[in-house]
């Protein structure tokens, strides 16, 4: 639960601006000179959010870069936006001393260390709801496809056959749609679905409530078992690696069809490859795989090539203008906000703190591990020096803790003493000062 260490504190979840108002604090150092490096093509929206701000010394580049590459790119940047392609392994942090903040602009995280990432005091955010409508009907229009067997009939048509047979080609309305993982996207297929005529049952590993005329199922097996198509909307975790595999599979009703738009670890390809081969399953949609190409020109490799009834498509459920825009200005006024402001809110490894603005005030951001009497030290420099405490929060996450201190106006040599003073405390991860 959030502390507050001094009498007029206010409580961690006070109000925060919205993401369309101007913040009127200023940085320890000039917006003009904090320099932004955005990689994979970036959407122009995130450019022009840090623009508005401010925010002039942005490098965007259109690909992914290596470790090594990226390690160097990143000597003296103080935010990073990457998409899903690069990886942010320890070394690259380790390589990056200024680093403040770095921005997924994806719904998934798991291309960066984020252990790595909270032990250096640099918190990671993303765009958790920007895609899901389109990675939603994304979804809707492959049901429509695997139940009229459109992927085969298309393949044929391209090789000049004409299969014009009713072969299994079926409306969605009245089937069963089972959808694994309930989230955000989960919830959004269950409406579009229902409005389709299709009845939804729904597995989660948490209670959840269920939209429309959903049903929740207790077990993966009892889904599946009763599903004809099942779409999977699960994050990635050690309980979601391989979870549809031979035996998940087998457990299917015959003729069914499987769609997987959430993460490539989720689906045990070879095990879809036997079932298709044993045409056990009747088609299957798949945008994300174990191995994918790390660039265009490389060659996508699967098993799954050869089967003219599965979908495949490039890792692109999320890719339409509109949410890459969404994406581009929501992570952009995030990264913003807590290099202006502090605030934390959606981190998603980091004690996360909705901060009010400070007029008038210093704002002492002390970012230090998870140990007991670092906040007594730090009010001790504090006391030792003179300094008026106006308001002070404190959140802790895992190894990490999170104090926010606003201090009465001090001039910028005493403040940058005190930094000073707060960075030799021997817990301290990271100062920053924001005037």
């Amino acid at each position: 639960h959030p502390s507050a260490a001094h009498p007029s504190a206010a409580h961690p979840s006070a109000a925060h601006p919205p993401d369309n108002v101007r913040m009127s604090s200023t940085t320890s150092l000039d917006r003009a000179k904090i320099k932004v490096l955005l990689l994979e093509s970036v959407h122009e929206s995130a450019i022009r959010t840090f623009a508005a701000e401010g925010y002039t010394s942005v490098t965007a580049r259109p690909g992914s870069l290596a470790p090594a590459e990226l390690a160097r790119a990143v000597a003296d940047a103080h935010i990073l936006g990457i998409r899903s392609r690069t990886k942010i392994p320890a070394e690259v942090i380790a390589a990056a001393p200024k680093l403040i903040a770095i921005g997924c602009f994806s719904i998934g995280t798991n291309q960066v260390d984020l252990d790595a990432a909270q032990a250096a005091g640099i918190p990671v955010f993303n765009a958790p709801f920007s895609n899901t409508r389109s990675v939603a009907e994304l979804v809707i229009g492959e049901i429509v496809m695997l139940c009229r067997g459109i992927p085969e009939r298309s393949a044929a048509a391209h090789r000049g056959e004409w299969v014009k047979t009713v072969g299994g080609a079926t409306e969605v309305r009245g089937k069963t749609l089972g959808i694994v993982g309930y989230g955000h996207i989960g919830t959004q297929v269950g409406l579009l679905a229902e409005a389709l005529g299709m009845r939804v049952v729904f597995h989660d590993v948490e209670t959840k409530l269920a939209l429309g005329n959903a049903a929740a199922v207790d077990r993966l097996s009892a889904l599946l078992e009763r599903s004809d198509v099942v779409t999977l909307h699960v994050p990635e975790t050690r309980q979601t690696r391989g979870m549809i595999g031979a035996r998940e599979l087998a457990q299917m009703r015959p003729g069914a069809h499987l769609i997987n738009a959430s993460r490539g670890t989720v689906v045990d390809i070879d095990a879809l490859a036997q079932a298709l081969e044993a045409r056990h399953l009747a088609g299957a949609a798949i945008d994300v795989f174990p191995s994918e190409p790390s660039a265009s020109g490389e060659e996508f490799r699967s098993p799954l090539r050869r089967f003219d009834n599965v979908i495949l498509t490039p890792h692109i459920g999320g890719n339409t203008v509109e949410a890459q825009e969404g994406i581009g200005s929501e992570v952009a006024a995030k990264l913003i906000r807590y290099s202006d402001n502090g605030s934390t809110l959606t981190a998603v490894n980091f004690p996360e703190v909705a901060l009010p603005e400070h007029p008038g005030k210093h704002r002492l951001l002390h970012i230090h591990r998870n140990e007991p009497g670092v906040l007594a030290q730090v009010n001790g420099v504090l006391s030792r020096s003179g300094i008026n405490i106006a308001s002070q929060y404190l959140e802790t996450a895992g190894k990490v803790g999170y104090a926010v201190i606003d201090v009465d106006g001090i001039d910028r040599p005493l403040s940058l003493a005190l930094k000073k003073e707060l960075d030799a405390i021997a817990a301290t991860i990271r100062t920053r000062v924001l005037y």
